[in-house]
């Protein structure tokens, strides 16, 4: 098949993906004085980061005095088990702080305590009152800020409705990324000095999903494909508090909002069972625990009558409630009938966010592929094996405009040859064309619909919240077995607003992703976060001192132990400043911080 022709734009720094970390990267990179191209699947102002309603994990200490970063850097180290990158942390934990009066600055609208202070609630495993909100829309008021700020920052420019499916290279380096135009169906290539994925997660290959349409792993995949490192992909983190019924909306996020405003999990028994499972932090313990606690409730036939438990806050009162959480009241009166003001909302564990992803120096968010960063949640490292609710939306603003800064610097001083090879380009076309293609004669032609039921089936029911090695082997056979078969999918029609075509590659994506996740599963063999085995249910050790990095290698996936990098004795003496701190958990190889040296005064990281 002959190359057609294509689109072509040229730019500084392309930015994959629209959201709150693809924004945050673009004013960043524009601001440095390059031009940059964000180009999304969607719209402009529609994406997943909405889905993060409860608010921004920030040390202000306008609630609680004792907060801080070194709170914060503690209770992030250890919600993640500690295979988090404490450099990732460290960042973190000082800089959100800056990034919440930033987009203050730039006219977010946060709730507010009776002296003028940005207003924080609780959240789960977080030692104070920490997140910075505006009533449970926080994520929606995120995106129009950034979105404002986006559009009135000269240099940059938003190409909508576009899927692009492949990084293209010169030698070693990224050069830019081609795919298509959802609408029309041509074909575009984008020329790049630098190249930032920030398309978000991963979770439509599972059945119950908090997720849109649009998170099928475009980056993670378009990453590996170009030899970049995946990191931590076993780590998919089960929210939860979704919805459960009615069945057409099982999966949509009930935020952790109503348990930070008072909220409380019931079983069919009227039991607070949260008691039991965490006597400590109850309803509001990590989401890995409280997920595994309604899962076990349920087994047990404590469950709620569709499959789930109870959460209930109508003790709050009504106006409290549609004062604080006029979203979830919207939500359940809309799509359930249920009054939350006057009875409970019955919800379930809901893949919601991946802890893992692309993994990226922390300073300046490079992946191992020259050219190339990532940030948001389509990178790792920062969460380890269980994000803290508040915490995404901090990543995005925090390291979004580290991956923007360092983009524009590597486009001005090594990005200025982006010739890209043609026969790459030929060779993408042909494989996005070839489920259009009628010659091929197959008798056994596939269904991309159908494939990616599969795909759900085998992830919900084999790599989902609870894992073992027998379950995870059937995961692995049937993704060997449907990447086979995707070879011969098949679709009717033209490209032009062909919903099946656009299917075709997100199943390929979502293939590539679900086996480096269910590689990663098998690998380690303990329990540990959000990764639930049930036939090596403690932690072990060793393998607290690893994180595990899926590469290419060829037409194979490999899986590879990497060893941690020791934390700093002064951030391992902050460690007992978190409430949650347990001693008896710390890895070994770290003194405890009663054995250390007082730590010395440190300047805030650059």
């Amino acid at each position: 098949m002959s190359a057609e022709s294509y689109i072509t734009h040229e730019c500084d720094v392309l930015v994959i993906g629209a959201g709150g970390s693809g924004m945050r990267a673009a004013i960043a990179a524009a601001e440095a004085g390059c031009s940059t191209i964000v180009i999304t699947k969607s719209l402009l102002g529609k994406a997943h980061t909405v889905m993060a309603e409860g608010g921004i994990a920030a040390g202000l200490g306008n609630l609680d005095d004792a907060d801080g970063w070194e709170v914060h850097f503690a209770d992030t180290m250890l919600g993640g088990q500690l295979v988090n990158n404490w450099r990732m942390v460290e960042l973190y934990a000082h800089e959100v702080i800056d990034r919440v009066y930033e987009l203050e600055r730039w006219g977010g609208l946060f709730d507010r305590t009776d002296d003028g202070l940005i207003m924080q609630r609780p959240f789960g495993a977080h030692s104070y009152r920490r997140l910075a909100h505006v009533g449970d829309r926080t994520g929606l008021e995120l995106i129009r800020t950034c979105q404002d700020k986006l559009v009135h920052t000269a240099g940059a420019e938003c190409l909508m409705e576009y899927t692009l499916t492949r990084l293209l290279k010169n030698g070693d380096r990224v050069v830019g990324a081609m795919g298509y135009n959802r609408n029309d169906g041509k074909f575009v290539v984008i020329k790049a000095g630098a190249t930032i994925l920030a398309s978000g997660g991963w979770g439509r290959m599972y059945r119950y999903t908090s997720n849109s349409w649009e998170g099928t792993g475009d980056g993670a995949a378009m990453a590996y494909d170009a030899g970049a490192d995946l990191l931590d992909m076993e780590f998919v983190q089960f929210h939860p508090t979704g919805m459960i019924w009615p069945p057409g909306a099982r999966g949509i996020l009930v935020t952790e909002a109503v348990r930070g405003d008072g909220g409380m999990l019931f079983n069919s028994e009227h039991r607070r069972f949260m008691l039991d499972y965490d006597p400590v932090k109850k309803d509001l313990s990590s989401r890995d625990v409280v997920a595994r606690s309604i899962y076990k409730e349920v087994q047990a036939g404590r469950g709620s009558p569709h499959g789930g438990a109870f959460l209930d806050i109508t003790h709050r009162g009504a106006d409290y409630i549609l004062r604080k959480l006029p979203s979830m009241y919207e939500q359940f009166h809309a799509l359930a009938s249920v009054d939350i003001t006057k009875e409970p909302m019955e919800v379930g564990p809901t893949i919601h966010y991946t802890m893992g992803g692309i993994r990226v120096d922390p300073e300046t968010s490079a992946t191992t592929v020259p050219g190339l960063y990532a940030a948001g949640e389509s990178a790792g490292g920062l969460h380890g094996a269980n994000r803290l609710g508040g915490n995404s939306l901090g990543d995005i603003l925090v390291f979004g405009r580290r991956a923007g800064v360092a983009a524009a610097e590597f486009a001005r001083t090594e990005g200025q040859q982006r010739d890209v090879d043609e026969r790459d380009v030929e060779a993408e076309q042909t494989a996005l064309l070839d489920p259009l293609d009628s010659s091929h004669g197959w008798t056994d032609r596939e269904n991309p619909y159908h494939l990616h039921e599969a795909l759900q089936a085998a992830m919900q029911d084999d790599a989902g919240i609870g894992r073992s090695d027998a379950s995870l082997q059937r995961a692995l056979s049937a993704i060997l077995e449907l990447r086979g078969r995707s070879k011969r999918m098949r679709v009717v029609g033209r490209r032009v607003l062909n919903p099946g075509w656009h299917t075709c590659r997100d199943v390929t994506f979502m293939l590539t992703v679900s086996e480096a996740i269910v590689r990663s599963a098998l690998h380690r063999q303990e329990s540990r976060g959000s990764q639930w085995r049930f036939d090596f249910l403690e932690q072990d050790a060793r393998q607290g001192q690893v994180n595990y990095v899926t590469r290419r290698d060829g037409d194979s996936m490999t899986v590879e132990a990497v060893p941690l990098s020791q934390m700093p004795a002064n951030l391992v003496q902050l460690l007992p400043r978190s409430r949650f701190y347990d001693p008896a958990k710390l890895p070994k190889g770290y003194l405890r911080p009663e054995e250390m040296p007082p730590a010395t005064a440190k300047e805030a990281p650059g």
